[in-house]
Formats: C-alpha cells, structure tokens, sequence
C-alpha cells in the first residue's frame, strides 16, 4: 500500500475508532452514576437493575438487525444515523429536564449503539486491506477500552459539577463530533451483491466453527472484563484496601487491555501470531487472572489479577473480530458483527451472573475459580480445534 493510501485508510478509521470509543464512554459513564442516582430517588435496586439492564437489552435485541440493515443498505448511512439517534436522545434528555426520563433515554442511547456499533464493525473491516485487519481492530478496541477506562472517571466528575443533565448535553456534543467526522471522512462503501438467504441458511452459516468459534472467544473475554470491573474491588476491599487501590487496580486492567490490543493485532498482520492460537492464550491469561484474584491474597492479588485479565482480553478481542471479519462472505459483514455483539453482550451479562450465583451459595472466590475454570475449558477447546 503506498503512503497516500495509507494515510487515507487512516483517516477512515479514525471517526470509527470514536464512534467506539462513544459508546464504551456513555454506557459505563452512566452506569456508574445510576448507584447514586436511584439512591436520591429513593428508587428501588430492582430500579437500580433496570437502568443498568435497558441498554444493554436494547443492544441484543437489535444489533443483529441493524446489522442487516447494513447489508443491505451500506453501512455508511447505518453509522451515520446512530450517532445522529444518540446525539437525539442524549439531547432530549437535556431539554426535557426531568430526571426520572433516565431510563427512557437510556434506552434510545442503546438502540442508537446497537445500529453504528455493528455498521463501525463492518466498516473496519471493509476500509481495511486483509493484511491490516488485525491493526486495524486492535485500534478499534483500544479506543474503546479507553472509553471504558475514562466513563466512570469523567462520567463521575462531570455528574458531580452538573448532574446528568451536563453528562447527557456531553454525550450529545461527542455524538455529534463523531457524527460530523465521519461524515467527512469515512467514504461510501456499497452494499455487495447478496444470494438470497432463508432461515435455515443463516443458522446454518452462524453454526459453523468460523463463525462460533471467535464470537465464544469474544464473549468470554468480555465476560472476563466485565468480573474483572465488578469484582475486583469487592475482593480488594475483603483484602483490606481502599477505594483509591481498588479503583486503580481496575484502570490497571483497563490500560493493559489497550495497550495489548494493537500489538497484539499488529503481531496477527505480520504472521507472528495466529489468530486461534492467540485466542486460546487470550483466554488462557484471562482464566489464570481470575484464579490470581480468588488464590492470592492482598494487594499483590488484585493487581496481578488485573494486568493478566487485561492482558487476556487485549490478546484475544482483536483476534476475534479479526477472524470473523476474515471468514465472513464480505456481503454479510454487517449481519456477522451484529450477531457477534449480541455475543460478547451475553458474555457480559452472563459471566458476572454466574460468578454473582456461585457467590451466594459458596464464596466470591469460589464464583471466580469457576469462571477461571469455565474459560480454561475455552481456551483448551480453541487451541484444540485449531490444531486439528
């Protein structure tokens, strides 16, 4: 590729790299002030699970759809008119003035990210040359490990100075940046000729090991990343340490997580690694964090378990997408990363539920050996299938 064509493939991807980086921030920059929001309402925790439930439901539901819609339209538009929504619905919040619509935005915030996150996926992997998927993903997810990293952060700070009304008309304005950016610098891409698919096609082609096998790596991962930032500073604080250590050990698992995911995408791009082979070690890293967190005490415990949790997840996330973007027909890109995200959003619901229930009736750490164990198994079937 020459330098010009490098250089404009670059500014392709960037307005992609902050439309995730948009909505990493705006999920975890509310969720993480809806603790204290429902406490001022004087809400209930089952409202409280609610409004950490909307968006992520409105994710599953309809990513695959939009998806689709991608397909068939281009996934240009897609992006552009998800933003658009979100920026809406983070603004009405603003000019309606009343908290109690938290929720009710919320819920149009998901349903906007579940149409631009599975069309910036397509797009990342259709502006990008085979040779430079792996960069290309791993600078996609990095941006939003920082979003992830950032949200609770200033998403706390900006609620301290103005409330969620400032945290919303924030969101709107990174919306609309976003929004406006890739307007002017990601270029139409076409839809692709499409066969004609029934039902049967569809479940036949998402059953295949191609399709399976990266999006099981995909949810484990997110899976792992979501216990690590949940029950991390559970186990720090029965070890003794305060909120400022456990707080660190979490942007600890956070840094690591996006500083891996590009090399780890650069290594793919240049036959160093293999993506089925990084996966397994991916997960394999992820599982020994989770057992670090349960099996050593202290300090040295939680921040072990933090740099090999994030170190897993950065491994495997870029391999994954980078897989999948591989093996999929180029004129179902959109449908793949849309049934692939309903994945990694199982992955983050279920992995924190299974440690949460294994909790209940035993222990904390009792909860996070067994999803160690859960995760070894996948790293041993991923290095086994690819092997064979």
């Amino acid at each position: 590729m020459t330098g010009t064509g490098t250089t404009t493939h670059r500014r392709a991807l960037r307005p992609l790299y902050a439309a995730g980086f948009v909505t990493a921030f705006g999920a975890h920059s509310i969720a993480a002030g809806l603790g204290a929001y429902t406490h001022g309402q004087h809400a209930s925790l089952l409202t409280l699970g609610l409004l950490l439930a909307v968006y992520d439901g409105a994710e599953v539901v309809l990513k695959p759809v939009f998806g689709s819609l991608a397909d068939r339209i281009g996934p240009r538009p897609v992006l552009l008119g998800g933003l658009l929504a979100f920026a809406v619905a983070s603004a009405a919040f603003v000019v309606a003035g009343n908290p109690a619509l938290v929720g009710l935005t919320r819920l149009g915030q998901g349903a906007a990210a579940a149409a631009f996150s599975p069309a910036a996926g397509a797009l990342v992997a259709r502006l990008s040359p085979a040779k430079r998927q792996g960069r290309a993903f791993g600078g996609y997810g990095a941006w939003k490990g920082l979003g992830y990293t950032l949200g609770p952060v200033l998403g706390g700070a900006l609620i301290t100075v103005g409330g969620f009304t400032l945290l919303f008309a924030v969101l709107a304005g990174l919306a609309m940046l976003a929004a406006l950016w890739a307007a002017l610098a990601v270029p139409a891409v076409p839809p692709l000729p499409r066969a004609r698919q029934t039902v049967l096609d569809l479940a036949r082609r998402l059953g295949q090991a191609n399709f399976l096998r990266p999006t099981a790596t995909l949810a484990a991962a997110t899976g792992a990343l979501a216990v690590g930032v949940g029950f991390l500073p559970v186990t720090g604080a029965a070890a003794g340490l305060g909120p400022l250590a456990t707080g660190a050990a979490v942007s600890v698992l956070a840094v690591c997580s996006s500083l891996v995911q590009p090399w780890a995408g650069r290594a793919r791009d240049a036959g160093r690694l293999r993506a089925g082979t990084g996966m397994a070690l991916g997960l394999a890293a992820a599982a020994a964090g989770l057992a670090v967190a349960a099996l050593v005490p202290g300090i040295g415990g939680v921040l072990g378990a933090a740099v090999a949790v994030g170190a897993g997840v950065g491994l495997a996330t870029p391999l994954g997408f980078a897989h999948l973007a591989a093996t999929s027909p180029p004129e179902r890109l959109g449908q793949t990363m849309g049934a692939a995200e309903v994945g990694r959003e199982l992955g983050d619901a279920g992995a924190p539920l299974l440690v949460g229930a294994v909790a209940v009736t035993s222990s904390l750490d009792a909860g996070l050996v067994t999803l160690a164990a859960v995760m070894a198994v996948a790293a041993v079937a991923t290095g086994l299938e690819r092997r064979s």
